[in-house]
């Protein structure tokens, strides 16, 4: 008897070391997310980077931590931290996952809902069991105020900067996350990793900027490569998605039907009127399980 309430007690402190996770991906873009019910306490800095490590910790291109209590009548709340412990406004990989994980706890359904991000509240829409998501994503500005771009206020379209020093044509966005958006007839992945975190961090973009390099195939059909802010090279992402293919509608290059081709796959964008951007893509259910704190305790 003393032996098995021995075992009880380890088991039990065991278990206490322990917090759970579930792990999806949009197109090759993975996310953990954590409910704050799990861990009460937001990651530092340093946690967040090393349970994003795709060595010493599970590995993920960001952090979900949600559902948190929902500001502004919207339904949901979520906060978004990328790999390098940065706190992202928005994300719409990031979203499309969360929704798919709400549905999977069976708190939504296949009716509209809401969620409120640092960048904005979207309307989601979660499809064919959760294996596709609409996210309504909100208007696109080129305001440089907004976005935002150093200088004087103006919507920043086709304008220069040089990065290795080599001239980029670029357009600047938001769509609650800061874009810029190099026009290039053919990019290769060495083109991203070498001009990607000099543009992100240029001293035009105060806040840094994502960075998608973008080539019109034809009126519906753009094909990016990512530099993703606090994240790096990656294969796919959805407020990407949205601000280029609405850059190539305010350049006249495309109609209001894109699909947009990345190397993880390809998006659905619908471009509304004042550039309000729906976006539809898939979501894959990776797994489900548990962080042992004993990753973090040399931190």
């Amino acid at each position: 008897m003393q032996h098995d309430c021995s075992h009880a007690k380890n088991f039990s402190a065991w278990e206490n070391r322990r917090m759970q996770f579930s792990k999806y991906h949009a197109l090759g873009n993975d996310y953990i997310v954590i409910d704050p019910a799990n861990r009460p306490k937001v990651f530092t800095q340093s946690e967040i980077v090393r349970i994003c490590h795709r060595n010493f910790g599970i590995g993920s291109d960001g952090i979900l931590w949600g559902p948190l209590p929902a500001p502004g009548g919207s339904q949901y709340s979520l906060r978004i931290f990328n790999p390098d412990g940065s706190e992202a406004q928005k994300s719409g990989n990031g979203l499309r996952i969360f929704c798919r994980y709400l549905f999977d706890r069976g708190l939504v359904l296949h009716a509209p809902f809401s969620v409120h991000t640092q960048g904005g509240i979207v309307n989601a829409t979660v499809h064919e069991g959760g294996h596709s998501v609409t996210v309504e994503m909100g208007q696109v500005s080129f305001d440089s105020t907004l976005i935002p771009v150093a200088g004087e206020a103006r919507d920043v379209i086709r304008e220069s900067l040089i990065a290795g020093g080599e001239a980029l044509t670029f357009t600047s966005a938001t769509i609650g996350n800061p874009h810029c958006v190099i026009e290039r007839p053919d990019t290769t992945t060495a083109d991203v990793h070498r001009f990607g975190p000099l543009v992100e961090m240029h001293a035009l973009f105060p806040e840094r900027t994502n960075v998608q390099f973008l080539t019109v195939r034809d009126r519906n059909n753009i094909a990016i490569e990512i530099w993703e802010r606090g994240a790096g090279y990656t294969l796919a992402s959805g407020s990407s998605s949205s601000a280029a293919a609405a850059v190539a509608h305010r350049l006249g290059l495309v109609d209001r039907s894109v699909t947009v081709h990345m190397p993880g796959g390809t998006i659905a964008i619908e471009i509304g009127d004042n550039y309000a951007i729906t976006m539809t893509g898939p979501v894959t259910h990776v797994a489900d399980g548990t962080l042992d704190k004993e990753m973090l305790e040399n931190l």
